[in-house]
């Protein structure tokens, strides 16, 4: 274990620690404490999957496949493109929401939309199969899968930190202000990702 493991969690750590669309979404469910555990386990494992794919060489595959980058990367900006813009309403149209009362998606849209925050991200295979992958692969054969480990473990701890953490922040969202904000950031961040995506 050693340096190797506490390497790849800090890489880890680094890369995921970001608002971005993903977090944004786990932040919005532990806020109103919905479907929060399989949230949180989605995205983790999801995290370790595509860690351990990276780490196994599917990186480099992934480098060489520009249909399969531009269809994610054309698919992904419509998804946020049009999220940010449902954000953007909810941020516009306000409304004093109570987090214990409102009603809750089902756990199959949550996951479905979590899985297209997910895997409709080019940027997460860039991050996660090329970057990690090949950071990790200079460490050797048993020193790269200590790397995987901690990387796949910083996801854990952030994904966890972030969804159940979010209910000491429920106070403040009994404010319609605070919604209006956090809807506001998320719109904002969902269309900027959408247009780096179309112009990158």
């Amino acid at each position: 274990m050693g340096i190797d493991f506490w390497a790849g969690m800090a890489t880890g750590l680094a890369l995921i620690v970001a608002i971005g669309s993903q977090n944004a979404f786990v932040l919005r469910s532990g806020l109103k404490r919905q479907h929060v555990l399989p949230i949180v386990a989605f995205c983790a494992l999801s995290d370790a999957l595509l860690i351990v794919a990276g780490v196994g060489g599917a990186g480099a595959l992934l480098r060489g496949n520009d249909w399969l980058m531009q269809l994610t990367r054309y698919g992904g900006a419509l998804f946020l493109a049009s999220y940010g813009l449902l954000a953007a309403r909810r941020a516009w149209t306000g409304g004093h929401l109570h987090v214990e009362g409102e009603g809750s998606p089902t756990l199959a849209a949550a996951l479905a939309a979590c899985f297209a925050f997910t895997f409709l991200n080019p940027h997460v295979y860039l991050d996660t199969m090329v970057l990690l992958g090949a950071v990790a692969n200079q460490r050797g054969e048993a020193g790269r899968w200590w790397f995987a480990t901690g990387a796949a473990t910083g996801s854990v701890l952030w994904f966890s930190a972030l969804g159940f953490g979010a209910r000491l922040l429920v106070p403040l969202f009994e404010k319609d202000s605070a919604w209006r904000v956090l809807d506001s950031v998320i719109a904002v961040v969902m269309l900027a990702l959408a247009v780096s995506l179309l112009l990158g």
